[in-house]
């Protein structure tokens, strides 16, 4: 399977994007999926991840409230409001099938291209 994230671009501290995570060859149904972010220099972090057995959504503590993560078949959707300039990176989606946790990169075995998103402050 093949994962692509979608919607990154430029935008202003205060404002919204929606970023989107189509798989080309399978489908998020029957499959934990998840949200990190890299910057230079940083390791690979948490931001959300949706268990399918329960539809349960985990946000780290940085987004929360602010990011809301959503799925629909082939798709995930991470609507990002309120941004600020330290969101800035790039975003990678993530589909697992451990179903043992959704805040690891250890529970997803299937990684997308990332998008990147710049907020300029």
């Amino acid at each position: 399977v093949q994962l692509q994230a979608s919607g990154g671009g430029l935008v202003q501290a205060g404002g919204s994007l929606r970023l989107s995570c189509t798989t080309y060859g399978g489908t998020f149904d029957y499959y934990d999926a998840g949200w990190f972010r890299q910057t230079p220099g940083k390791e690979r972090e948490f931001v959300a991840g949706n268990r399918w057995l329960d539809g349960t959504t985990d946000y780290a503590d940085s987004v929360k409230g602010r990011f809301t993560m959503s799925r629909n078949n082939d798709k995930i959707y991470l609507q990002m409001n309120s941004l600020k300039p330290e969101d800035t990176a790039v975003y990678v989606c993530a589909r697992g099938s451990s179903w043992s946790g959704v805040r690891l990169q250890s529970d997803f075995n299937s990684w997308g291209q990332g998008t990147l998103v710049t907020v300029s402050s």
